[in-house]
C-alpha cells in the first residue's frame, strides 16, 4: 500500500459531534475526502445541512442529527440513527465541548462541574453507545482535547481541568478497548473558531496571543482536522492512547485574562 494511501478511510463511517462549524466541520469534510460517510451532530441543522451539502459534493454521504449533546441520551439516539441509516461505526470524533475562561473566585461549582459534563461525559456517553457497534470491525476514537489540560494558565480551573481528565480518560479507554479500537487524542492549541470570537475581535488580544505563540499564529481548524483524519486513518495504525499536541509550541496559555477583560 503507498503510503498516502494509508490515509483513505474508504467506506468507513465516522461520527463527528460539533459539527456544524469550527474544528468538527473541518474534521467531518476532512474525513469526507478521504472517503467516508459522515454522520453529523450539532444544536444548528442549518449549519449541519450546510456541511452535509459539502460532504454530498465530496462525493459521500451524510446523515444531520441535530442533538443538544449536553443531554446524553440525545447521544445515545445519535448513534442509533447512524446504524439505522448507515449499518456501521468505524470512527468517533468526540469533538463537543469548550468553556470560556472564569477567574477562580467567580467559577462556581455548577460551572465546574457544567465544563466536566460538557467535555467529558459526554465523550464518555458517545464512545459507550458508539463502542459495541465497532467491536466487530474495529476502529477509532478521536477526542478533541486541549492543551489547557496538559499545562497551566489563569483562569482555566474548570476547562483546564476538564480536559485534563479527557487526555486521561483517552488513555484509560485505550487500554480497555485495545486491540480492536484505538483510542486518541488531540491537545488543540488556540484556534481561530467562532468559540473564539468575542476574544478575537479585540486586536491586542488577538496580537498578544499571536505573539505568545512560537509560531506567531492561531490555528486554523484544518490544521487540527488533519490530525483527527491520520488518528481516524490506518496511517496511525500502531498508536492508540496517545495525546497528539498541535498548538504551535506553546508551553502555557497564551491568553490574557487582564488584556481580554475577563
Amino acid at each position: 500500500m503507498a503510503i498516502l494511501d494509508r490515509f483513505r478511510i474508504d467506506d468507513k463511517v465516522a461520527l463527528v459531534t460539533g459539527a456544524g462549524r469550527g474544528i468538527g466541520r473541518a474534521t467531518a469534510l476532512a474525513l469526507a475526502e478521504n472517503g467516508a460517510d459522515v454522520a453529523l451532530a450539532a444544536r444548528s441543522e442549518d449549519q449541519l445541512q450546510t456541511v452535509a451539502e459539502e460532504i454530498h459534493k465530496l462525493g459521500r454521504r451524510a446523515l444531520v442529527v441535530p442533538t443538544n449533546a449536553a443531554k446524553t441520551e440525545n447521544l445515545e439516539a445519535f448513534v442509533a440513527q447512524t446504524m439505522d441509516t448507515f449499518g456501521r461505526i468505524d470512527i468517533v470524533i468526540n469533538n463537543v465541548g469548550g468553556s470560556m475562561p472564569k477567574d477562580f473566585l467567580s467559577t462556581t461549582e455548577k460551572d465546574f462541574e457544567g465544563a466536566f459534563h460538557f467535555n467529558v461525559t459526554t465523550a464518555f456517553a458517545l464512545s459507550k453507545a458508539a463502542v459495541p457497534h465497532m467491536q466487530e470491525n474495529g476502529g477509532s476514537i478521536v477526542n478533541i482535547s486541549s492543551s489547557i489540560g496538559q499545562m497551566t494558565g489563569k483562569g482555566f480551573a474548570a476547562y483546564g481541568t476538564a480536559k485534563g481528565a479527557m487526555t486521561h480518560f483517552t488513555k484509560l479507554l485505550a487500554e480497555d478497548l485495545a486491540p480492536k479500537i484505538r483510542v486518541n487524542a488531540i491537545a488543540v492549541g488556540s484556534t481561530a473558531t467562532s468559540a473564539l470570537e468575542t476574544v478575537l475581535t479585540n486586536d491586542a488580544v488577538h496580537n498578544a496571543m499571536v505573539e505568545a505563540t512560537p509560531l506567531k499564529r492561531l490555528g486554523e481548524p484544518q490544521d487540527m482536522a488533519l490530525g483527527a483524519l491520520y488518528l481516524a486513518s490506518p496511517a496511525s495504525a500502531f498508536v492508540t492512547g496517545s495525546v497528539l499536541e498541535i498548538h504551535g509550541g506553546i508551553t502555557s496559555a497564551n491568553l490574557d485574562l487582564g488584556i481580554a477583560g475577563l
